[in-house]
């Protein structure tokens, strides 16, 4: 069976040829989406924790 298409962007930046549900990959991102509402309060319990980073 073929690749859903979040599964063929995954593969491309992973560096895999192929990847299936369930299986744990390190990829390369493009683009971070955040939600408005949620994303302050989030970076902010990061802040507190002294995380600069995820």
């Amino acid at each position: 069976m073929g690749m859903t298409i979040a599964e063929k962007m995954l593969a491309a930046h992973s560096g895999y040829d192929q990847v299936v549900p369930g299986q744990l990959i390190e990829c390369d991102i493009d683009w971070v989406l955040c939600h408005e509402i949620t994303t302050p309060a989030a970076l902010k319990m990061l802040e507190d924790r002294g995380m600069a980073r995820v």
